[in-house]
């Protein structure tokens, strides 16, 4: 009899917790996935939800006593004050003993040391040990035009560029022996005058051109 009435007590506790719930609350308990109303990204746990929402609020509440800065997550902040305002530097380079503030300043210290350069041009095939070297190369437009100075980021740019000065025009037609200065030039004068295709269509008339003039 005493553990009915054990259990009985037991249930209507949770009979009553259950009630001191919403159902919005209820809602959110049973969730399995969080999804962020603007870009629809989805999120396992809410906290995180609310920490990725700030990207697109812009949020900052976490905020440095010593320098006024902000932060949109608390680590953020605690890193900041340990890197910037206590001077410490936790990441030793175990080669020259050197040390850094953040871990991925030691990444990329080590590369002084083992030549290693894992940013690749995709023009000329030259390496970097950092990413921001690589993304001023490609602002580089090392070939220079003698004539005019006007510059280019590749060679064969300026080899084109020049035919603009010197009138060479080495793409030729062998159907009617029409010359061009570029081979993209010849390539549509035969599929547009050899061919007789006339790719652009009039939507009034549906009359057809060559070419289109803007």
């Amino acid at each position: 009899m005493e553990n009915e009435l054990r259990r009985s007590e037991v249930e209507c506790k949770r009979e009553s917790e259950e009630l001191d719930f919403s159902d919005e609350e209820k809602n959110e308990k049973s969730k399995t996935s969080f999804d962020c109303d603007i870009c629809g990204k989805s999120f396992s746990r809410k906290d995180n939800l609310v920490i990725h929402e700030r990207t697109h609020t812009g949020e900052k509440p976490y905020h440095c006593e010593i320098c006024g800065k902000s932060f949109s997550q608390n680590n953020h902040l605690t890193r900041h004050k340990s890197c910037v305002h206590t001077g410490e530097k936790p990441y030793h380079c175990e080669i020259c003993d050197k040390s850094f503030s953040q871990n991925n300043h030691l990444t990329m210290h080590r590369r002084v040391h083992t030549g290693e350069k894992p940013y690749h041009c995709e023009i000329c095939d030259k390496s970097f040990s950092q990413n921001n070297t690589l993304t001023m190369h490609r602002r580089e437009k090392p070939y220079h035009c003698e004539i005019c100075g006007k510059s280019f980021s590749r060679n064969n740019n300026l080899t084109k560029h020049r035919h603009v000065h010197t009138g060479e025009k080495p793409y030729h037609c062998e159907i009617c022996g029409k010359s061009f200065s570029r081979n993209n030039h010849l390539t549509r004068h035969k599929s547009f005058v050899h061919t007789g295709e006339k790719p652009y269509h009039c939507e009034i008339c549906d009359k057809s051109f060559l070419k289109t003039i803007t």
